[in-house]
């Protein structure tokens, strides 16, 4: 009798113990944009300031690599829950993306994403797994990735002589706008840097811009940029003579224009040898 006694006993408090893990991991929050399926709770949670995900086993084209900041959440259902199964999750989100505007780019029995655009584009995939007792939600809101890492003199210098060219990121303009602000001047620093230790190095300094807007006010803004940046330097020491400003508009694209991403990475100032 006893023994049963403490069987039961053991049992209650396991069941307990499980009941007090079907709790959302600490920390862990619902995405704003959806909630979650009544009677699941949060197993998992990570939040990326930036990250790149291929969907090309989806979907081809420019929506096929979503960049931005991505909030990947797995749910798992609470001990009692009925049961559901994984096409009604799928299509319990389906229903709710089209609801909020968004454009369903596939969906199949366990597996539906969409692309909503409002102030900007987000990407949302839902998967549902073993038999709808859990499923995962990513929603990646695309940014351009904050340049963190300023290149040096020695890394440009590595650029142009195995290219002839490098790109420089880390000079920031407002939009439609020539004035080099304030943030630039570490990578101004190390343009200086640059032409102080290659004294024979004479550049063309050269604007680029993405593909929004009519391309003949992006060509006189990208050389705007130019012109801008190469005073910039000029009043740090270099000689004006060493360089020579050109724009190049949205006509030399090093990534598509359909995505936010692909913009931030064309809008740029590429510092290119003039060998004369």
């Amino acid at each position: 009798m006893r023994g049963m006694l403490a069987a039961a006993a053991l049992t209650l408090v396991s069941l307990g113990v499980a009941h007090a893990q079907e709790k959302d991991v600490a920390g862990s929050q619902d995405h704003p944009l959806l909630t979650r399926m009544p009677g699941y709770y949060i197993d998992g949670y990570e939040v990326k300031d930036f990250d790149s995900v291929d969907s090309s086993a989806y979907v081809s084209g420019a929506d096929a690599t979503w960049e931005g900041r991505a909030t990947r959440l797995s749910y798992a259902i609470k001990s009692g829950t009925k049961p559901i199964s994984m096409t009604q999750i799928a299509r319990n989100y389906e229903a709710a993306l089209k609801k909020v505007g968004a454009t369903i780019l596939f969906s199949d029995a366990r597996v539906v994403g969409a692309k909503l655009i409002r102030t900007g584009t987000t990407w949302v995939k839902v998967e549902a797994f073993n038999e709808g007792n859990s499923y995962s939600l990513l929603v990646v809101e695309a940014k351009a990735m904050e340049q963190e890492v300023v290149a040096d003199a020695a890394a440009l210098q590595a650029g142009i002589g195995a290219e002839g060219k490098v790109a420089v990121y880390g000079i920031y303009f407002d939009t439609n706008k020539a004035v080099v602000k304030p943030e630039s001047n570490p990578t101004l620093e190390q343009i200086v840097k640059l032409l102080e230790q290659s004294p024979r190095l004479n550049l063309f300094v050269v604007g680029h811009t993405d593909g929004v807007g009519a391309p003949e006010a992006n060509l006189k803004l990208s050389s705007d940029r130019a012109a801008s940046v190469i005073e910039a330097l000029v009043s740090r020491g270099v000689e004006a003579a060493r360089l020579m400003p050109a724009g190049a508009g949205p006509y030399c694209p090093v990534a598509t224009n359909r995505t936010d991403a692909g913009k931030a990475k064309n809008r740029r100032v590429e510092l290119v040898e003039r060998l004369y």
